[in-house]
């Protein structure tokens, strides 16, 4: 039941994995992830997340770096904002800005599920029809320290 959740805040990220209808399973930033969503009051969002491992550019920087270590970059984090909204159990994050730009304009729905322990899950079925049809399950925790 949501009643009790209030997604206002920062939430780390303890885990994101995807479970595909074949059976498979993938760890789109591997086992060690790093990041945060944080939900605005006035209805705000911003998503970031990025393995912990992630490489350095070593052959330029921001614009002159070969385009291989720009690939690598772009392949080691997610990152989107826009506005939000909670209808019963589903967050609908409205993409305003985002590192993949098919997203923007789009929306991102996600089923909450809240853990006994306090943490959230947030679920999207992907690709629904076709041989990647899956479900995306991120865990998050609320940040220890909220400074909104």
């Amino acid at each position: 039941m949501l009643d009790n959740i209030n997604l206002v805040g920062r939430w780390d990220i303890l885990s994101w994995e995807q479970r595909y209808d074949d059976g498979r399973r993938e760890l789109p930033m591997g086992e060690k992830l790093e990041g945060f969503i944080r939900y605005l009051p006035d209805g705000d969002m911003i998503c970031m997340l990025y393995k912990s491992d992630r490489k350095r550019f070593e052959k330029g920087g921001q614009w002159n770096a070969p385009d291989d270590e720009k690939a690598g970059a772009y392949n080691s984090m997610l990152s989107y904002a826009g506005r939000y909204a909670v209808n019963g159990d589903v967050v609908t994050h409205f993409v305003e800005a985002s590192l993949f730009p098919n997203w923007v304009g789009g929306e991102q729905k996600r089923r909450i599920e809240v853990q006994p322990d306090g943490t959230v899950a947030l679920l999207a079925r992907l690709e629904e029809g076709t041989a990647q049809a899956r479900t995306a399950r991120l865990v998050w925790r609320r940040h220890a320290q909220q400074n909104q």
